[in-house]
């Protein structure tokens, strides 16, 4: 067992600026986290419009209720489809930005990582 005063040689001083870049890594991986969840729900949206997509392509020019936000509309079975193929658009266009912004988020991940391993090598726990 080792005093309280007594420093080892894998003691390592955390600098201001080591801490500012550890918390930087800690928002960079909930943010991650966030991201993914919100990329899965998105996915799922996606596919549900392709099956949606399918359904509407075997109904014959009669109303369909649409859903928009919280409200259902009645639309001809054309322009529910000009619609699902706007929602999908949209779907696949804030997929696109958000596997972009989770990328930025693992670029920045590994660049601490680097910096932090090289100052501290073992000493600091293994993240994912």
């Amino acid at each position: 067992m080792r005093m309280l005063d007594e420093k080892s040689d894998n003691d390592v001083e955390v600098t201001w600026e080591d801490q500012q870049r550890i918390n930087k890594f800690s928002r960079l991986h909930a943010m991650f986290s966030d991201l993914e969840d919100e990329i899965k729900a998105r996915r799922t949206e996606r596919e549900d419009l392709d099956d949606l997509s399918l359904e509407l392509e075997l109904r014959e020019d009669e109303m369909i209720l649409y859903k928009i936000g919280d409200a259902y509309v009645n639309m001809t079975q054309s322009e529910a489809m000009a619609q699902l193929e706007t929602d999908t658009q949209r779907a696949e266009q804030e997929l696109k930005h958000l596997q972009e912004r989770m990328d930025e988020c693992e670029k920045g991940m590994e660049e601490l990582k680097v910096l932090l391993y090289a100052r501290f090598g073992n000493n600091i726990s293994r993240w994912t």
